[in-house]
């Protein structure tokens, strides 16, 4: 294994805030690949402007997602974003298969959603103390994440 020259953090510090972050990027291409799997599979009244809004959806995840792989190779450590660990490693449900109807759909992915957010306000406390340059960038998506949330939950009422 190569090692960059210069560390950012001391090794504890930088294995804890890699550690936090892999958590996060893990749930977010899980979330970016059951938002497509939503996006492909949606039937049902409202279907074409609930489609579109999954595509601006996973478009910012996938945005999110690179940011954060990015930021674990930054600080000298190979991100993972490989199909077995994702799906054996993420804190989301697990997808579903088959046509789902707008509604279904609405709540189904608003969960998946919610639950990345949890994932990130958790590494967001956790990274307050050791690495305010990754605890900012995960400020950031969260934010992202959740007026997308909220966009999305208007539509359960």
């Amino acid at each position: 294994m190569t090692e960059l020259k210069r560390q950012i953090l001391d090794k504890g510090d930088r294995d804890n805030t890699t550690a936090a972050l892999q958590a996060c990027l893990y749930d977010l291409i899980d979330l970016a690949l059951q938002g497509k799997q939503a996006h492909w599979n949606l039937v049902g009244s409202r279907f074409r402007s609930v489609h579109l809004q999954l595509d601006e959806i996973i478009a910012s995840v996938r945005a999110a997602s690179d940011d954060v792989a990015e930021r674990i190779a930054t600080l000298g450590v190979a991100a993972d974003g490989r199909a077995t660990p994702v799906g054996s490693t993420s804190r989301l449900e697990g997808g579903v298969s088959g046509l789902q109807t707008v509604e279904s759909t609405v709540k189904y992915y608003a969960d998946r959603l919610a639950t990345a957010i949890s994932g990130l306000r958790v590494a967001i406390e956790t990274l307050a103390e050791v690495d305010p340059i990754s605890e900012d960038l995960l400020v950031g998506i969260s934010a992202g994440l959740e007026k997308h949330l909220w966009m999305l939950q208007t539509q359960e009422v």
